[in-house]
């Protein structure tokens, strides 16, 4: 299964890379929100790390949903999602692939998110840098493993582009809550890292549920049935 699913990463990350453009686009939209966010500034201002932190997810989440729609257009563009299910493996390598090219495809555009932060919302690294990073990855786990299982229910039929944040987004919210405290950490001069291992457990806690239900749901989801 693990072989399989390194072979759906591998390809999915070369289509998407290949392409460039709704990669492009993912990017731009998440610059977009934090540089637009920043001009409610006035000239000198710091906007608070609890809000720059909760900018950061809101762009990442946006970002989320065009990451894993691209992922899953793949092989409608193609036809070929009857092709992956009738691999010689587990229907769930196709999720754990996606999953993980996702994760690594979010990742990078986070690279570009946090630096973009630090610039237009006026913030500087604190001394909760490293729960801030765990928050980041631990995030961006539960992030993979729930776009992967939803993300096949927004392709397949005309109209069901937008049905990935509807579902999607409500489930996120203590995923993201948890994710912008940690965040926060990372920024402010003064940060109550007591409140980091609570934080980092509830994320945690996500992550095991969403890697659960991808596990168990995803073959009722990606049937391959037009």
């Amino acid at each position: 299964m693990l072989k399989c699913a390194l072979a759906v990463c591998r390809k999915d990350l070369k289509l998407i890379l290949a392409r460039g453009a709704g990669l492009l686009q993912a990017l731009l939209l998440g610059l977009l929100l934090v540089f637009l966010f920043s001009l409610s500034l006035n000239a000198g201002d710091r906007l608070s790390p609890q809000a720059a932190a909760a900018m950061f997810w809101l762009a990442s989440a946006f970002c989320q949903v065009l990451i894993f729609n691209m992922l899953y257009a793949v092989e409608e563009t193609a036809q070929a999602r009857i092709g992956l299910v009738l691999l010689p493996a587990p229907v769930q390598a196709v999720w754990l692939g996606k999953a993980m090219a996702g994760f690594l495809l979010l990742t990078a555009a986070q690279c570009v998110f946090i630096p973009s932060v630090f610039v237009f919302l006026g913030q500087h690294l604190g001394p909760g840098w490293l729960p801030a990073l765990a928050g980041i990855a631990f995030g961006n786990a539960g992030m993979a493993a729930s776009g992967s299982l939803l993300g096949a229910l927004s392709v397949g039929r005309s109209g069901r582009e937008s049905l990935l944040s509807i579902v999607l987004f409500p489930l996120l919210v203590p995923m993201l809550l948890a994710g912008v405290r940690l965040a926060s950490m990372g920024l402010d001069p003064e940060p109550m890292m007591e409140d980091a291992s609570r934080w980092l457990g509830l994320a945690a806690a996500f992550d095991g549920l969403f890697l659960a239900a991808g596990l168990l749901l995803f073959p009722f989801v990606y049937s391959g049935d037009d």
